[in-house]
């Protein structure tokens, strides 16, 4: 029969069934800091971690990025130390790999499963981490789950789930310059809600999407949670399969040539149908800019504040008033009229050597007007980017140039905005509070973050000449 690609990937792990749920086998699972709650669940009950080869430990979230050079010394809040102590001695215990300080792959878990060759198509991969769903960029099926949840995969390597739906999200069309992957799904997400594909595993297809680099369909499915969905995946292909090449854990040899018979199969078929399918018009896309203190609360570059009263859904009018209050903002008020404190470029959505290579080009020669925060996602991405010389080019501008991790997109490792501070960020969540108490975030592409630390504003970076060149 045929089958779309989550199809084949949830038939192929199904170990067993019961009423409206399945025993699925789970072939990685991705820790970080605050898993310290499944590890003391693991002790409780007195149980042991099934397959410790097939578990990754990252310390992203509560690591610092200034002092890393000193090592767990350079750690002088005390909270903030003890979770990075936390997750080196339950990994230790349990003879689970660590990324953490030191480690040359060190890095948010999300940029170094797909560099380190955690992340292969097919396999059903759960993280600790609501954003796990980035690594379905490759082809896999790949979700968050609680603390319970992964007690429950670190002891048995298997974890009851619902069957999601499917919907089909259809990207078509040439993008304007400048226009970005993140672009691209914050126009989803305002399209169809913060809650259109609750209950759904999303595909993504169409031409726009193959079109896409292997790092920028990573942004569309890490935020493909945004909207809702269960996961984001993409159909693995020849940018797949030459992406992930030579990376530590890939086969090599034979078992290459083995695991390859098997990805390549791992499409949707011509006759297979989804519940629901969505199209969008990639033509019509320009840069977007949030407004709100949710994705959903998003604008063109180019368009104004929305004007709560001119909604009709009460409910809906209520949380736009709270929002717009929140961020300190009025109705009709042009997106780039918006008075910004601070830039923050990193996160797990975007801080890739790609990411990075667009702001530099868009700061090159430029001098920063406010404070801006650049990290990589990992110390190999790091270390790319200083290869490159991009890490000159911010420090010119003005820029800081810090070490791998989550930083500011969660703001409990020392980096968040104060009070009443607006940034423009490369972040997936602008909620109240996210990225420090009082702070306000504007989530957007890293050339429109770029641009904002240039001139101190959102500009419409589609009418650059030079964007055209830019491979977003």
């Amino acid at each position: 029969m045929s089958a779309t690609l989550f199809e084949k990937i949830w038939t192929n792990h199904v170990v067993t069934d019961r009423d409206d749920e399945s025993l699925i086998y789970v072939d990685r699972v991705l820790l970080q800091e605050n898993s310290f709650h499944a590890f003391d669940k693991i002790r409780r009950e007195q149980r042991s971690v099934r397959n410790p080869a097939q578990a990754f430990a990252f310390s992203d979230h509560y690591v610092p990025t200034r002092n890393r050079e000193l090592g767990l010394g350079g750690i002088t809040d005390p909270e903030i130390r003890n979770m990075v102590e936390l997750i080196a001695s339950d990994t230790d215990a349990y003879g689970i790999e660590l990324f953490g300080i030191g480690h040359d792959y060190q890095g948010i878990l999300h940029v170094v499963g797909p560099e380190y060759g955690i992340t292969q198509p097919g396999l059903v991969i759960a993280g600790a981490d609501s954003h796990t769903s980035t690594h379905g960029a490759l082809g896999a099926y790949a979700f968050g789950i609680g603390s319970s949840e992964v007690a429950h995969v670190l002891a048995t390597q298997t974890l009851w789930r619902s069957k999601p739906r499917t919907l089909q999200i259809t990207v078509t069309g040439e993008r304007q310059p400048g226009v970005s992957s993140k672009d691209l799904i914050l126009y989803l997400i305002r399209t169809i809600g913060s809650g259109g594909a609750v209950g759904y595993a999303v595909e993504y297809t169409g031409d726009t999407i193959e079109q896409l680099s292997i790092e920028a369909r990573m942004t569309v499915c890490n935020m493909s949670i945004e909207a809702g969905a269960r996961a984001g995946l993409i159909a693995p292909d020849e940018k797949t399969f030459d992406y992930m090449r030579g990376k530590p854990l890939i086969p090599t040899g034979s078992a290459w040539d083995q695991a390859m018979q098997h990805w390549q199969t791992l499409k949707t078929d011509d006759q297979a149908t989804f519940d629901r399918d969505v199209r969008i018009d990639a033509t019509a896309i320009v840069p977007q800019v949030t407004w709100g203190t949710n994705p959903e609360m998003v604008v063109d570059v180019t368009g104004t504040i929305p004007d709560p009263a001119k909604e009709n859904d009460l409910e809906r009018r209520a949380r736009m008033e709270r929002a717009l209050e929140y961020m300190g903002l009025q109705p009709d008020q042009s997106i780039q009229s918006i008075p910004l404190d601070r830039v923050f470029i990193g996160s797990c959505t975007n801080s890739r050597l790609e990411d990075l290579r667009i702001a530099a080009r868009v700061m090159d020669g430029q001098t920063c007007r406010l404070p801006t925060m650049i990290v990589p996602g990992s110390e190999q991405v790091k270390r790319a980017a200083e290869a490159e010389g991009l890490h000159q080019i911010f420090e010119n501008a003005g820029a800081e140039w810090l070490a791998p991790g989550c930083s500011m997109c969660v703001a409990i490792n020392g980096d968040k905005l104060g009070p009443g501070e607006r940034a423009a960020s490369t972040s997936n969540r602008n909620f109240e509070g996210r990225q420090g108490q009082g702070g306000r975030t504007h989530l957007v592409s890293p050339a429109m973050a770029a641009a904002a630390a240039i001139t101190g504003q959102f500009d419409n970076i589609s009418n650059y000449s030079e964007a055209r060149s830019w491979n977003l």
